[in-house]
């Protein structure tokens, strides 16, 4: 049986998503001033370094305004930020995020035409599979993240190509979790809506179905490049 590894919330990550909490449901309006740290601290029962970490990490995501002398204020904020933890927004290097897709771009257009000449029926399955488990949470309002994965992984199976396969699970635990914040920063984005990512899958699947590399190949980039154009607009 395999667990799932669990992993424990900071204090500073537990006091700063209690506060975003309240902004969320409206109890904190912009404008609004926040408590002082040290009554912060009392009212969190927790040390005052772990309310200034707390408070400086709202800073850092753009949820609060610290003026000196003055206080803590709660600033605008956008639909993404209140949605997504702390936690995600912090680990978020934009950096990070270009590498990455500029190693899918490489690495998952070749093998989706790879795929198109190669896939064996079973695998095909394992791809339309994961792409059916996409459109399920899409109607529940949630993400998709596994069944995204997963259909980028059958893809790479489905290539034959072995060395390919131990590369995509090697560094499997980065792309994944990058994959997965990307993904919410997509879904959670105004431009966008849930159906086009699906929409975008269940091409690249067609042309796989159909051997048609190139195509395959094309809408595969085209997809890949379309995650980029949002997260970096």
């Amino acid at each position: 049986m395999n667990y799932k590894q669990v992993q424990s919330k900071k204090i500073y990550e537990i006091v700063a998503d209690d506060i975003k909490g309240r902004i969320d449901n409206g109890e904190l309006q912009p404008g609004d001033r926040l408590d002082s740290v040290e009554r912060l601290a009392r009212q969190f029962n927790v040390g005052r370094s772990a309310v200034r970490e707390a408070l400086s990490a709202l800073k850092a995501i753009g949820l609060v305004d610290i003026k000196h002398g003055e206080g803590t204020f709660i600033k605008s904020v956008n639909r993404l930020t209140l949605k997504l933890p702390v936690s995600a927004l912090l680990n978020l290097n934009s950096e990070e995020i270009r590498d990455l897709l500029e190693v899918r771009k490489i690495v998952e257009v070749g093998a989706a035409g790879s795929a198109a000449h190669r896939w064996e029926k079973n695998q095909l399955v394992v791809i339309e599979e994961a792409l059916q488990q996409m459109a399920v949470p899409i109607r529940d309002g949630k993400l998709g993240e596994e069944a995204d994965w997963q259909f980028h992984l059958a893809i790479a199976r489905a290539t034959q190509n072995n060395m390919l396969v131990d590369f995509q699970e090697n560094i499997a635990q980065k792309t994944k979790r990058t994959m997965l914040e990307t993904r919410r920063i997509w879904l959670f984005s105004e431009k966008v809506r849930a159906e086009r990512l699906y929409e975008q899958h269940a091409c690249i699947y067609e042309a796989i179905k159909a051997r048609d590399a190139v195509l395959a190949q094309q809408r595969m980039r085209e997809h890949l490049e379309s995650v980029e154009q949002v997260l970096f607009q």
